[in-house]
């Protein structure tokens, strides 16, 4: 069964016969009546009663009609909607959470004010987790650290992120010489921040002796603040955090302080929102 089968169909109970139903549908008489038969061999059941030449619709029929009118009126409105230009629909986004703390909430806000027919749907992770996700059809656009893969996705640059390595106030100033952290304090594996902070000290060949991952910048920020290690992520995470007065800003060399956000989507599957999305977040670093 399929949407030109119900087209015919609910052609020939309207028309009230298969004579005006091929006439309207631009096809042959037997082309019709050999599409009804086929439609009533898929289905196992007779949707006609059959006098001579003229039809009446059976029990099974009427019952077919409202599901058949129902299923073409969504194909119908299945087809405006994708040739539809204007943003609506669902619009799944994924992010880092230093991104979503600090850079999306008004991002978020401007996009539901601009375009009310897009429901947005947000989930956090590091930039593999983000990438993985989209490859495979679970979100639709993602902000993520650079690098990552050229192949599989189109992107287009948003802002750039200075990176800093913080410490509890009164922590000596943080350099490659030393002395070294006894802990360092990040996200799992996968997170470009810890990543980074990770070969600022292996380049001198020395490493602190522990890493404590934690699951939001709050909880290390907190940590920091206690002296339990030294932590590295975006300065502009600092703004959202009300004891930073107690923390220590050590900042990084040229070169190696700046961490370049991109939106990626699957190549090739830009769409009227994601788009729209691009357009927000432009406007945005502009302000």
């Amino acid at each position: 069964m399929d949407l030109s089968d119900l087209r015919i169909f609910t052609t020939v109970v309207r028309e009230g016969g298969v004579t005006r139903a091929a006439g309207k549908l631009n096809r042959v008489q037997s082309n019709v009546t050999t599409r009804i038969r086929q439609l009533e061999e898929d289905l196992d059941v007779a949707l006609f009663i059959r006098e001579g030449k003229r039809l009446h619709l059976a029990p099974a029929g009427q019952a077919l009609l409202g599901y058949a009118d129902r299923l073409l009126a969504l194909a119908e409105e299945a087809r405006a909607s994708v040739r539809d230009p204007r943003p609506r629909g669902l619009l799944r986004i994924g992010s880092m959470e230093s991104t979503a703390a600090v850079r999306l909430p008004k991002v978020l806000n401007d996009y539901h004010r601009k375009h009310p027919e897009v429901t947005l749907e947000l989930r956090t992770g590091h930039p593999g987790e983000l990438a993985t996700a989209i490859l495979a059809g679970e979100l639709d656009a993602a902000l993520v650290a650079e690098p990552i893969a050229d192949t599989p996705f189109d992107k287009t640059f948003v802002f750039a992120e200075e990176v800093v390595i913080v410490s509890a106030a009164g922590h000596p100033p943080v350099r490659k010489k030393g002395p070294f952290p006894a802990s360092i304090l990040a996200f799992e594996h996968g997170c470009p921040y810890r990543k980074r902070l990770e070969q600022f000290y292996s380049s001198q060949g020395e490493m602190p002796g522990r890493t404590v991952e934690l699951g939001s910048y709050h909880a290390m920020l907190g940590c920091v603040v206690a002296g339990m290690g030294v932590a590295l992520l975006p300065k502009s995470v600092l703004t959202t955090f009300p004891e930073s007065k107690r923390i220590a800003v050590h900042r990084l060399p040229p070169g190696e302080n700046r961490a370049d956000i991109v939106l990626i989507w699957r190549k090739g599957a830009n769409s009227p929102n994601i788009e729209a999305l691009r357009q927000i977040l432009s406007q945005s670093t502009r302000s």
